[in-house]
């Protein structure tokens, strides 16, 4: 298992870097999942968080900037999208136009289409990103009005509408 290091919080993959390590956790990118990753992770005592985009932060250096406390730490994102079942009637309107003929939006109506790391939290890179360079796994539409952004971590999560212009945070509780 020499060709899998983990080095100052970063682990590497056969020089590549595939995670990094906090606290008792690692966080690796979906693309390593390998039963020898997975096997040294177990030897180390380190549960293992799979999650898409860790590879392309690392290569770009923003986590490892983070890890090294050199700037403060982004979010994860999770991008909703209407189901297919629900009511079309719901697709591509306004947070105004949905409330007044729906009410809040209900997390029941979304799925999730996305859930991983990017280089960004800012609401217009993230709507920029999903419209012109979707991330690596992304299997949803290109982000309109009615999808929903979620930035979290482990303090907790803030839900973003996508708008006629701009975002509008919303309450968009998971049930319990």
């Amino acid at each position: 298992m020499s060709n899998i290091q983990i080095k100052k919080g970063c682990i590497y993959y056969y020089g590549n870097p595939a995670g990094y390590v906090k606290e008792q956790n690692a966080v690796v990118d979906t693309m390593f999942q390998r039963e020898e990753l997975k096997e040294l992770l177990i030897e180390k005592n380190l549960s293992a968080t799979w999650t898409d985009g860790v590879f392309e932060r690392l290569s770009r250096g923003e986590k490892l900037a983070e890890l090294n406390g050199e700037n403060k730490p982004l979010k994860k994102v999770r991008i909703w999208q209407l189901k297919a079942d629900s009511d079309f009637a719901l697709r591509f309107i306004s947070l105004g136009e949905s409330q007044k003929k729906f009410g809040e939006p209900r997390i029941e109506n979304y799925e999730t289409v996305y859930d991983g790391e990017l280089t960004t939290n800012d609401l217009e890179g993230i709507y920029t990103k999903f419209n012109i360079d979707h991330p690596y796994g992304y299997e949803g539409h290109s982000l309109s009005m009615s999808d929903v952004v979620e930035l979290y971590d482990d303090e907790g999560s803030t839900f973003h509408y996508v708008d006629q212009f701009g975002f509008k945070e919303i309450g968009f509780e998971q049930p319990q």
